[in-house]
């Protein structure tokens, strides 16, 4: 069992033989749902990731979008260093639970600005928020997001943003629920019992 179906393919390309399943992840909707947060007078985009230099944040926080408000949720090892070099982004820290659920049901679109995931969990809590997703075309989005439904990839981050301010978060929400962790039982026991 691995993440992702290309992940499923990377493995059989490096030679893993019989059946390699892909088995999916959930979002726990107890914390993960739309709520009425999102009255913002100003654009806002969100990153939720951990504050190192793999995560590509540096696209994030160099963004090109004017008029819009940036905040990147979230800890690690570049956080110092990256309040200093960007003093307009607001940085807020890690978040958990319903306190994390409110950044993603601030955001008009989430920015998901990494070059490759294996999966990418922040993407499917803030599509169960109804907050579509503006990604890179790599492995983890490419494996998560519904094109033109639950978010746009490009390999401009603000034409993925612009895709993303035209869609229904009602159907962002909808296509969401495929996202839940009694699929991903299912396909836990479903191998299991093979």
């Amino acid at each position: 069992l691995t993440t992702t179906e290309s992940m499923v393919r990377e493995l059989k390309q490096h030679g893993f033989s019989g059946e390699v399943v892909s088995w999916t992840r959930g979002v726990d909707r107890n914390f993960f749902y739309p709520k009425i947060y999102r009255q913002n007078t100003e654009l806002t985009l969100v990153c939720v990731a951990r504050v190192s230099k793999e995560k590509n944040l540096e696209d994030f926080f160099d963004l090109n979008y004017p008029g819009a408000k940036k905040v990147m949720v979230g800890d690690g090892p570049m956080l110092e260093t990256y309040k200093k070099k960007y003093p307009d982004i607001d940085f807020v820290g890690f978040k958990t639970g319903h306190d994390l659920s409110y950044y993603y049901n601030l955001a008009d679109v989430f920015v998901f600005p990494s070059k490759w995931e294996t999966f990418g969990i922040v993407m499917i809590e803030s599509m169960a928020c109804g907050t579509p997703v503006a990604a890179y075309p790599c492995d983890g989005p490419k494996d998560v997001i519904e094109q033109g439904v639950t978010g746009f990839m490009n390999g401009s981050l603000s034409d993925a943003i612009d895709g993303c301010l035209q869609l229904n978060r009602d159907r962002v929400i909808k296509s969401s629920q495929k996202w839940s962790w009694d699929n991903a039982w299912h396909t836990f026991r479903d191998n299991l019992i093979k």
